[in-house]
């Protein structure tokens, strides 16, 4: 059988057949998602076939629940046609052949604070955090709130200042990160000055100019060019230690800014396995391969575990 590949037609949603009869529906973390079409799908679809739907992006029951029905009319060259509302309503050829009840899912009222001001780091801890069913917040929601000085001389010093700092002072289950660039010919700098390289409130494209005129007698060897994003998470919540992982991506620095859709040092930066900057990709594809992405791969290993303490 060859299996087939479908795609919503918006948001980073897809589906595959399968050569089993089950249907499968996760988030990109592989965490199974309870959705009220497994009696359409035992009942219409082929009784050969299976089907796999992974959620990349956040999406909502009823946006996963379209990809499932554009893949149902595809396999069995039929226009089945669904009406989604509390109901769910199946129509054949203007025909009713199916009606249920539907009880979606309810957002949780979990809530994750995010110990920056960041809009663009903020953005990649949402797209993760949100399909875990946390409502992400962070700093901009809470403008009362003092600035945390970074005065550690480590990423691990830097973000559980600030986790536990931030905690205290809200009551709030916080994650903080402390990330920067480290470029192996320059002894690992910027490193943990990476924000203010170019010195105090230095914007991104100081700290990009900064960055380059540093390495510009190297410009012609890009083995000397080599160079990781480094970042160290630490989740700090009321009455719990911490939770402390890291995560690294490698790569080198290019030599001209290329890319629109990334910030700090993401215009400069090649992704060693692409071929890119980290601001050529999309938020997609970034959290599956950058230094957060590792990091929250790794952190939510232990989540879990975490939660019961």
């Amino acid at each position: 059988m060859t299996t087939k590949l479908y795609k919503h037609d918006i948001l980073d949603i897809f589906a595959y057949t399968l050569s089993t009869r089950q249907l499968r529906i996760e988030n990109i973390f592989g965490e199974q998602l309870e959705l009220p079409i497994y009696s359409v799908f035992f009942k219409y679809f082929p009784s050969e076939l299976g089907l796999k739907i992974v959620a990349v992006d956040e999406a909502s029951p009823s946006e996963i629940m379209t990809l499932f029905f554009q893949v149902l009319r595809d396999v069995t060259a039929k226009n089945y046609v669904e009406i989604i509302t509390d109901t769910l309503v199946v129509k054949l050829d203007d025909v009713e052949v199916h009606s249920e009840t539907l009880s979606l899912p309810v957002i949780s009222d979990k809530t994750l604070l995010i110990a920056t001001r960041n809009e663009g780091k903020t953005r990649e801890f949402k797209a993760m955090f949100s399909q875990l069913g946390y409502t992400v917040k962070n700093l901009n929601d809470f403008p009362e709130l003092p600035e945390v000085a970074e005065t550690g001389m480590t990423f691990e010093a830097n973000a559980r200042l600030k986790a536990k700092t931030i905690s205290e002072l809200t009551g709030e289950m916080v994650l903080a990160d402390d990330s920067g660039l480290m470029v192996d010919i320059l002894g690992g700098l910027p490193g943990v000055w990476s924000a203010r390289f170019a010195g105090d409130h230095a914007t991104d494209d100081e700290n990009n100019a900064k960055l380059l005129h540093e390495l510009a007698s190297t410009a012609v060897s890009p083995d000397k060019r080599k160079a990781k994003f480094h970042t160290t998470l630490v989740v700090a919540a009321p009455e719990k230690e911490p939770l402390v992982v890291e995560g690294e991506w490698f790569g080198e620095i290019g030599t001209i800014p290329k890319g629109d859709d990334g910030f700090g040092y993401d215009p400069l930066f090649i992704d060693e396995e692409t071929g890119r900057t980290a601001a050529q990709m999309s938020l997609s594809q970034k959290n599956k391969v950058s230094h957060r992405a590792r990091a929250l791969q790794n952190l939510l290993k232990k989540w879990p575990e975490w939660l019961k303490q």
